[in-house]
């Protein structure tokens, strides 16, 4: 038999082998040539003769298909294309892969039986048929995934995540104990090398119980404004409540605000009055548990003058006995009135 030629011309291949001159019918048992094709692709086979033909057929493992142009083949699918003194030929449009086996182009010749044969394969995409629902699980849980494909050839399946890379690999991803650093969209790929691969994902989602990471204790000063923060991580997400030291639930009013966002939680003083300096206690909670943090609201002092630098500033004050001032005014021994001032100024800056 000579070597067969595969051409694609858009959804066609096309086949050409020649027969095997002077073979018989015990030569069926020879190993046929493979021609590969795509599900839903059209093929041709055609069967070359270089002599004079007085029979000639086309079979499908036992199943008549063509005898010269009458078609005993009820598929619609299959149509001649060539019957003349050198091809003869025939088409299967959207190829199935029922379709996949033998084929035998047979014809009399001479008083002698000639035979071609060839085995078609029919390839299918690797494709994903089922895979798991987006699943939502308390942190610590085992998590059981799948992603069942098929294909021809059978396809291989792998498991990705967004941060790693390849996971597992194989139908099944099973985590155990999983983490909340693990939640996030799990990718399954299905690949047969026929057709790019096809890639489908799973949303984990990992519950655990408020943790507050952002606490801090503000200084204020009277009639400015002042923030304190709380943040909390948590999913499902955290709802937050403030109380002051004595346990009240904290409330808007003119001059407080608590506004709350996706991960924390502010109280916005607006003009700050005595009344607001104290301790707060924020309160995250979800229904897997909750968390609290205490914060200090304190009142910021003016800074005052260092006690060395005021004795330093008192002493230049004191005037020297005898010296003489502008206009020729003397000053005699002894602290002056404005040089007590400055010590009561001085001492009283450091209570």
């Amino acid at each position: 038999m000579a070597p067969y030629k595969a051409q694609r011309h858009g959804a066609i291949v096309q086949v050409n082998f020649d027969p095997w001159p002077g073979a018989h019918g015990a030569e069926f048992g020879h190993l046929p040539d493979n021609i590969t094709v795509l599900e839903g692709d059209s093929v041709i086979l055609r069967c070359k003769i270089d002599e004079e033909v007085t029979h000639k057929a086309w079979l499908n493992r036992s199943n008549i298909l063509f005898t010269g142009t009458d078609k005993w083949s009820l598929d619609k699918r299959v149509s001649l294309v060539n019957s003349n003194s050198s091809d003869f030929s025939i088409q299967i449009d959207k190829v199935q892969v029922a379709d996949e086996g033998p084929y035998t182009c047979t014809f009399q010749a001479n008083n002698m039986p000639r035979i071609a044969y060839v085995y078609l394969i029919v390839q299918v995409p690797a494709r994903i048929v089922n895979i798991s629902r987006d699943v939502s699980v308390n942190e610590g849980e085992n998590v059981n995934l799948f992603c069942l494909a098929v294909g021809r050839p059978e396809p291989t399946v792998t498991w990705k995540d967004q941060k790693y890379g390849l996971v597992s690999d194989g139908e099944f991803l099973d985590i155990t104990e999983i983490k909340r650093q693990q939640g996030e969209d799990y990718e399954c790929i299905t690949n047969n090398g026929v057709a790019p691969p096809d890639t489908r994902k799973v949303k984990v989602t990992v519950n655990y119980p408020p943790m507050i990471t952002d606490v801090k204790n503000m200084p204020a000063q009277l009639g400015k404004t002042a923030i304190l923060r709380c943040e909390a991580m948590a999913v499902p997400t955290a709802s937050f409540e403030w109380y002051r030291d004595d346990r009240r639930p904290v409330e808007n009013d003119n001059t407080l605000r608590i506004k709350n966002e996706k991960t924390r939680s502010l109280l916005l003083f607006t003009n700050v009055t005595d009344k607001h300096f104290g301790n707060y206690t924020c309160f995250a909670s979800n229904r897997l548990g909750a968390s609290n943090a205490s914060m200090l609201l304190f009142q910021r002092l003016m800074p005052t003058l260092p006690l060395p630098l005021c004795l330093l500033t008192l002493v230049l004050a004191i005037p020297r006995p005898g010296a003489v001032y502008g206009r020729g005014i003397a000053v005699h021994a002894g602290m002056s009135v404005g040089v007590w001032l400055a010590l009561f100024m001085c001492l009283l800056l450091k209570v």
